[in-house]
């Protein structure tokens, strides 16, 4: 299953909820807002380094750009794709599931 967060982790609880519910080997999208949580030096760092574990975590490269933010400053582990590669997870996946 493939799971998209698109609200901020410091505004919403959706990402947490996401990594509490997700099963292992899902694959989770930060889209929009939620790619603020793929940034090193915040309070979500170690949660999403323990879930790397368990989850192939992507962040979209447009989403990240738009924001301002660089992809050096990843966690390490979260991988980046663009719009084709969004296609392509939601294509792989039997399912999607939207945390709003």
């Amino acid at each position: 299953m493939l799971h998209t967060v698109n609200k901020s982790p410091h505004e919403k609880s959706t990402l947490s909820s996401c990594l509490r519910i997700a099963q292992s080997g899902s694959d989770i999208l930060l889209i929009e807002d939620g790619v603020y949580a793929a940034m090193t030096d915040t309070q979500f760092e170690s949660q999403l380094q323990d879930a790397i574990c368990r989850h192939r975590i992507f962040a979209l490269e447009e989403d990240l750009a738009c924001r301002g933010l660089q992809i050096s400053k990843l966690i390490p582990g979260i991988q980046t794709v663009d719009y084709r590669g969004f296609v392509q997870l939601a294509v792989e996946n039997d399912s999607v599931h939207a945390w709003f």
